[in-house]
């Protein structure tokens, strides 16, 4: 079934004689145009993308199965369109802002307006061959500038300048941007999950935690990893070789058919075991693809399972305030027979 298909079925099922689409990762996936401003309107019949001048021969080069409408006015055409069509339940994104909502009320009075959850987001889940591809490549982008950055640490450096290291180096090896801001978080400050570069220099005995990913043709890579400079001290490796066991038990149990709370438990188990399970505060992961963080997520309760072509991150941690934190965090894809490791740099203990 193809993607317009696909959304179509889903209109069917929630009472939909037409859906306006503003997300524009959303208008990417769906037709291929890549731009700041674009809105599409599918109705069971036809299908619209509406942008303004300075992308509309883009959009009719890439989106062939589109009608394009150019305007800077997209509701107002859209109010003409949908009368047309003579549609009266319609279906929008409940991403959009106020001021958005308030313009859709206003130019489609009349129309009953229904807000839709993941519409679209639900059918990104599962990955083509192609997106599978693509997202490799992010990954081998990612694997490789982390390889790059052990020979560039040493005492001294800061985070600031680690992070723009790995951040540059992505973009030098093929990547359009970063996916999210880098986190490096080194010393005492790695037990913040998502600790910000700071001008900090990293001491001798430091745990340096980064966490950074790269976007590649539009598809996010997202990985992390924890090493040294100098030495660890016997509490850190221990904490080390507790989360590595607990990561590595999650990618052994992962396949079609995987409860999500197992999914979690996994890891959680092992940590518990430990001592150490108030110190894993977050969840163990989250899908990956057009957006670095899109669903599924696991909640622990969770009977959803995972399917096959899934990509989904698994990354335990261990945070003690005073003293310093670990994650590990790679990129999984959920395959027939199990699951493939798509981040494959090195995840043994490093002590640079």
């Amino acid at each position: 079934m193809t993607r317009l298909a696909s959304v179509r079925t889903r209109m069917q099922a929630e009472g939909l004689d037409a859906v306006i689409i503003t997300n524009l990762k959303n208008i990417y996936y769906l037709s291929g145009f890549w731009g700041t401003a674009g809105t599409i309107l599918m109705t069971q019949q036809a299908q619209y993308l509406l942008t303004d001048s300075r992308y509309s021969i883009a959009a009719r080069e890439v989106a062939v199965d589109f009608d394009i409408i150019e305007t800077r006015e997209a509701f107002v055409e859209i109010a003409k369109l949908l009368k047309k069509e003579a549609v009266t339940q319609v279906g929008f994104e409940d991403g959009v802002t106020y001021a958005e909502f308030q313009t859709m009320q206003s130019q489609l009075a009349g129309l009953t307006l229904k807000a839709t959850t993941n519409l679209i987001e639900v059918l990104r889940q599962i990955k083509s061959p192609d997106e599978i591809a693509t997202i490799k490549k992010a990954c081998v982008i990612s694997d490789q500038a982390f390889n790059d950055l052990l020979k560039f640490v040493e005492p001294g450096t800061t985070e600031i300048e680690i992070a723009n290291f790995l951040d540059f180096k992505m973009r030098e090896l093929g990547a359009s941007g970063i996916s999210f801001d880098t986190i490096v978080a080194s010393g005492q400050r790695s037990a913040l999950p998502h600790g910000r570069a700071t001008h900090k220099p990293i001491d001798f005995g430091d745990t340096v935690t980064v966490d950074f990913g790269c976007y590649y043709n539009h598809y996010a890579s997202d990985m992390t990893r924890t090493f040294f400079v100098g030495e660890a001290s016997p509490q850190m490796q221990e904490i080390y070789h507790v989360v590595q066991q607990a990561q590595q038990a999650v990618t052994a149990v992962s396949k079609p058919g995987l409860a999500y709370g197992e999914y979690d438990r996994a890891a959680r188990d092992i940590i518990e075991a430990a001592g150490y399970g108030q110190a894993f505060s977050h969840g163990i992961g989250h899908g990956l693809g057009l957006d670095v963080h899109e669903i599924p997520y696991f909640p622990k309760a969770s009977q959803e399972r995972l399917v096959e072509n899934l990509v989904i991150t698994n990354e335990p941690g261990i945070y003690l305030e005073n003293l310093g934190g670990v994650r590990i965090e790679d990129d999984l894809l959920i395959t027939s027979q199990g699951v493939e490791v798509l981040t494959l740099a090195p995840k043994e203990l490093i002590i640079l």
